[in-house]
Formats: structure tokens, sequence, C-alpha cells
């Protein structure tokens, strides 16, 4: 026998004893992705990439103006007595009162698909944290997308999400520089300047 029988007879016995071999199929059931197809979120526990552009302004203007005026005159004439009077009441009152506020938040940052809506939305929430120059900066995210606003990179405007909660906030010397002091406070609850 030759050498290359003797291989081949040895790797024959080895098959035999090593028993059956099972293949493992490519497709798995509820899961398969398409090989064309870009890489975004699809079920729980999945990121997705949010892009926060929130821009609001509000404007309130009240100017209220009121002006009274009252006359009585009289008279009196008899013979010699020749006597008039007059008497005069009035009031003008002008009130303004302006209010305006414009606010922007631009930002990205990731979500996770923490569960699924009945109609086959995805609830999310995020959160992202920052330290930048001594100012600590908490972004929180919810809210509710649907899969088809979901970009080819894996993204979405914060104005397609539904039901959306977003909390900005933050903590810092800017940030207590910005609020009024304590004086400040009680003189404005007391109506007070």
């Amino acid at each position: 026998m030759t050498r290359n029988g003797m291989a081949a007879l040895a790797g024959l016995a080895l098959c035999a004893i090593a028993g059956p071999v099972a293949a493992e199929d490519l497709y798995r059931g509820g899961s398969f992705p398409s090989i064309a197809s870009d890489i975004k979120a699809g079920g729980i526990g999945d990121a997705v990439t949010i892009v926060i552009f929130e821009n609001a302004s509000a404007s309130n203007r009240v100017t209220n103006r009121t002006s009274k005026q009252t006359q009585l005159q009289g008279g009196l004439s008899a013979g010699s007595i020749d006597e008039r009077g007059s008497l005069g009441f009035g009031g003008t009152f002008s009130g303004t009162g302006e209010v305006s506020r414009s606010e922007q938040l631009v930002a990205r940052m990731t979500a996770q698909v923490t569960g699924l809506a009945p109609n086959g939305d995805f609830l999310i929430e995020g959160q992202h944290n920052m330290l930048v120059n001594g100012e600590h900066r908490n972004i929180r995210i919810r809210g509710r997308i649907r899969p088809v606003d979901i970009t080819a990179d894996n993204s979405v405007a914060s104005s397609r999400i539904a039901d959306a909660q977003i909390d900005f906030d933050g903590k810092g010397f800017v940030s207590r520089s910005a609020k009024p002091g304590l004086i400040n406070r009680i003189f404005s609850f007391l109506g007070i300047g």
C-alpha cells in the first residue's frame, strides 16, 4: 500500500470515529440581514444617533391705555348774585409689557431602543453627560421613533421623535452666575422692583 493510500485510509477511519457532521444555516428566521442594506437600528438594545436641532422663539407684547375725564359745571344767577362753579375729574393710565425669548439647542447623541410600541415604533431613551470648562452639562432624551425615519447613517432628527422629552440641564459657575441672587428673588416674589 502506498503512502497516499495509507493517508486516505487513516482519514476515513477518523471520519468514522468522529460521527456525522452537521452544517450550520446562514439563514436565521426573524433576523435575516439583507446584504445590501445599511446598518440601522432594528430591535431592542440597538443604538440610534439622535440629531438634536431645536429652535424656539416666542414674543408677547401687551399695551394698555385708559383715559377718563369727568366735567361738572354749574352756575347760579339771581339778581345781583352771579356765581359759577366748575369741577373736573380726570385720570389716565398707560401700561406696556413685553416678553421676548429665544432658545436654540444643537447636539448629536446616541440613544438606545428600549422597547417596541404595538404599531412597531421604537421607544428610545438616551443620556449624554459632559464636563466642559468646569460646567456639567446633561442632555436626556425619551420618545418614540418610526423605523422608516431612521436614515442610512442610523440617525434620526429630533423633529421626527413623537412624544419627545428633551431635557437640557447644567451646573457650574456660569449657570450660577446667570441666576438672580437671593435678594433679587425675594424682591421679585414680593413684586418690588
